[in-house]
């Protein structure tokens, strides 16, 4: 007796789990795990699309390009920096400065969206305000405390993507000190005069980042602008 072959039954497409909808929050969040998991070379519209189950072509009606999504996803994380710490103005200035610092620089990249571009973002500005008003209070007037808030914002930049560098590379700044120190010592010291004869200072432990604040600060402070 033969058995007639048995014609496979389609599968419906309502039983594959519903795609969540598209939208310009999902793409970010999309964006940041791409970044987190594989690294900057491979944030892409294309593969953040693939993540998302559709054509890179769907992105473009939410996000305008990479740019606009390396943006998007900066200001994603500034919303983590929290504004309302205890202290003094100052004490206050350098906590929110610490914790942009520190958010920023946990994601590869993403600083150096800060350094080349003026903040826009709802929470880039959150955090601008936020630094604004707490300059007022330390007495500075409307012109010297927007133009301190832009050095400030600068310096942020700059030193979390001093600490993304050393995450991207599976380092820290420890290491970092530790391999350069080593190079300092090898230097000739005729040639390398003061680096060789301050090398210790140039290596000595402390909290940089709080003297550097703390040296804008001052500066500012004695500087109004003209």
């Amino acid at each position: 007796m033969s058995t007639q072959p048995t014609t496979p039954r389609p599968i419906s497409r309502r039983a594959r789990p519903a795609k969540a909808p598209l939208s310009r929050e999902v793409i970010v969040r999309t964006g940041l795990a791409v970044l987190d998991r594989d690294g900057l070379d491979a944030l892409t519209m294309r593969r953040v699309a693939k993540e998302l189950d559709t054509g890179p072509a769907s992105l473009y009606v939410y996000v305008a390009n990479r740019d606009d999504l390396m943006a998007a996803m900066l200001d994603e994380v500034l919303a983590r920096v929290p504004l309302d710490a205890p202290g003094t103005w100052r004490e206050q200035l350098h906590a929110v400065a610490a914790a942009t610092v520190a958010v920023m620089g946990r994601h590869e990249g993403l600083a150096a969206v800060a350094l080349g571009a003026i903040p826009t973002g709802d929470n880039a500005l959150l955090v601008l305000d936020r630094m604004l008003a707490l300059l007022k209070r330390g007495g500075l007037d409307d012109t010297t405390a927007a133009w301190a808030v832009d050095l400030l914002y600068l310096h942020v930049a700059a030193a979390a993507a001093e600490q993304s560098t050393y995450d991207s590379k599976g380092s820290d700044e420890e290491s970092a000190i530790t391999a350069a120190d080593r190079r300092y010592a090898a230097l000739p010291a005729d040639r390398y005069p003061m680096v060789t004869s301050l090398r210790r200072a140039l290596f000595s432990p402390g909290d940089r980042d709080a003297w550097g604040l703390n040296v804008l600060i001052n500066g500012i402070l004695q500087t109004p602008a003209p």
